[in-house]
């Protein structure tokens, strides 16, 4: 495990999402010209994350992009982070917690969220973890007390601000428990070594911490909200414009390894994790991989729905983060470069589960 790095203190709970604020200029991030089939590229720029792999890389392996290549240019460790890099082309997709791209559309940027690409149910979740001897038992608890999660203003601190909400704790109680970030890789030797009081750990460094022991659950997301997609991929407007034929073939690829995914034993995609982490030598330690369980996509093939979005329109609205009626959901994502159809997919042993759709935005379907 890499050495401890310093642990951030949020300097205002209100400042949520303060690294979204970006000007509004759309800022050219393709090479493509009027979207014509041979000026498209076919070339997509992204981030990852350190010992893991995203479904656009199991998708690349799997060949589901196509003659579409991924070139990575880092890693990171935050949504927010990773959606402003594509809204300003810095990269050609990111992916965020939904509220995340609410705030960030709400800023008017210029992004489209285009397919949903992790999610909540009873195989891969977060939970808000103690250690087993902790007085920690309920949410009164965590007044004063420092939670240590990946990024502030994302999917961690949405989920303890609910918790703490349905537990009856008063905006000025709410203050005064201080969320911190910690590397998701650090988190739990974090706990451990008690410089924080709660870490949040979830899938793969979740399960490698429960098999050491020693900690306990104080709640998880799953509890909280049930089975839900929680965050999605989003692409910048220009982009979608000058590239159709490219987003198409990229969003449909990673619908095909959601679902190629979700239908293969587990034991199988573990394998194939552990030799993609492998062969792109980055020095990265693949003993966590073992652990993973789902990507946790609720709708089929990664569709968005008005519902994921809607949540966190209204949650940001009774936080004062956004005005109510600032934005609406269907205008946040499209559905139209998706064409993943289980009925293509048969080879997979795929069975269709009826997607319930919603309504799409910006002319998608």
């Amino acid at each position: 495990m890499s050495s401890l790095s310093p642990l951030t203190t949020a300097s205002s709970r209100r400042q949520f999402l303060t690294l979204l604020g970006l000007s509004a200029v759309a800022v050219s991030c393709g090479t493509g010209g009027g979207g014509a089939a041979k000026n498209q590229t076919r070339t997509l720029r992204y981030q990852g994350w350190a010992g893991s792999v995203i479904l656009p890389e199991l998708a690349a392996d799997l060949g589901f992009l196509e003659d579409v290549k991924l070139k990575w240019v880092g890693n990171t460790i935050s949504g927010p982070q990773d959606i402003q890099s594509a809204a300003t082309g810095q990269v050609d997709f990111g992916g965020a917690f939904n509220g995340a791209v609410v705030k960030l559309a709400a800023r008017k940027a210029p992004i489209t969220a285009v397919i949903s690409y992790y999610g909540v149910d009873k195989a891969a979740y977060n939970g808000f973890y103690v250690l087993q001897d902790s007085p920690i038992r309920s949410a009164r608890d965590l007044i004063g007390k420092k939670i240590g999660m990946n990024t502030l203003g994302a999917h961690s601190e949405a989920m303890l601000d609910i918790y703490l909400q349905r537990h009856g704790l008063s905006p000025a109680d709410i203050k005064k428990v201080e969320p911190l970030v910690v590397p998701p890789v650090n988190t739990e030797q974090s706990l451990r070594q008690k410089q924080i009081d709660v870490g949040v750990l979830g899938d793969i460094l979740r399960d490698k911490a429960l098999h050491t022991g020693g900690i306990r659950p104080l709640f998880t997301d799953y509890q909280l909200l049930g089975d839900f997609s929680a965050g999605t991929y989003v692409v910048n407007d220009r982009f979608l414009k000058e590239n159709p034929d490219t987003a198409r073939t990229f969003v449909t690829g990673v619908a095909r390894a959601i679902e190629w995914a979700r239908a293969r034993p587990r034991e199988e995609v573990i394998d194939r994790q552990v030799e993609i982490v492998k062969r792109r030598g980055r020095n990265e330690d693949t003993a966590a991989l073992k652990y993973w369980k789902s990507f946790g996509v609720a709708e089929t093939g990664g569709r968005i729905t008005d519902k994921e979005l809607q949540l966190w329109i209204d949650w940001l609205a009774k936080r004062g983060d956004i005005e109510k009626g600032q934005v609406k959901a269907s205008d946040l994502y499209t559905n139209q470069f998706n064409a993943y159809s289980p009925k293509n997919s048969q080879k997979q042993g795929q069975k269709d589960k009826s997607s319930t759709g919603g309504p799409t935005s910006k002319s998608g379907s």
